[in-house]
């Protein structure tokens, strides 16, 4: 009996991994579409957002399908209740990625009116989030765990000053303060990313500790 369970266990991750994989590369297309003003890799994002959408479903029946069957242990517990709260969380990233994407396609025949710099090192520490709070949970590694909590912080110092740049812009430059405000928007978004990264971890620490610090629901 444990021996199957561990095998569905390991299927978990296995999945885990796969919506993770689809959520980096997500982020990675709404990033380089920013970058290149790039509509196809702007729609590919898009598009993949249902593929996030129903690989949620999947692990959320595997889940409940551990917690019907197996009864698992406190600490098998923990893990599998980690993974229901996580894909939600990750859902919500496919999304987001999707909002960039779909401002992207708004402004993609606009010349920028500056160098995007912050914006695309954003993205790039949000993937680095996604990635490290999955490769936690699949290691069981705390310290990485926490590594990645502490990223956010990174994330939310680039959008303060990528904010503060497009305000003043808006102020000296009133006719590009259209874009001004869609470029904000995706700063918003790639923010809320490493919101939801930072959750994943601190899931990731709840089914190792049992403890949690709190949750970004938004």
């Amino acid at each position: 009996m444990r021996n199957r369970f561990d095998e569905q266990l390991e299927q978990l991750n296995n999945h885990l991994l796969e919506m993770g994989a689809l959520i980096e590369r997500s982020i990675e297309n709404a990033t380089q579409a920013l970058i290149k003003q790039d509509v196809d890799a702007a729609n590919a994002a898009i598009a993949a957002d249902q593929e996030v959408d129903h690989k949620e479903r999947e692990i959320e029946s595997l889940c409940l399908k551990l917690l019907l069957q197996q009864q698992p242990v406190a600490k098998d517990l923990r893990l599998i209740s980690a993974a229901l709260k996580m894909i939600t969380d990750m859902e919500r990233i496919g999304d987001q990625a999707a909002d960039i994407s779909g401002l992207v396609i708004y402004i993609a025949n606009e010349p920028y009116f500056k160098d995007l710099v912050h914006l695309p090192q954003m993205g790039e520490k949000a993937i680095r989030m996604v990635r490290g709070s999955l490769d936690a949970y699949v290691s069981k590694d705390l310290e990485l765990a926490r590594n990645v909590m502490n990223m956010d912080d990174e994330i939310d110092d680039l959008f303060d000053i990528v904010k503060n740049e497009l305000i003043d812009h808006i102020r000296s430059d009133a006719a590009s303060g259209s874009q001004a405000i869609d470029l904000l928007m995706i700063a918003k978004y790639y923010e809320r990313i490493g919101d939801h990264a930072q959750n994943i971890a601190e899931w990731v620490e709840y089914a190792l500790t049992g403890k949690h610090k709190g949750v970004f629901l938004t």
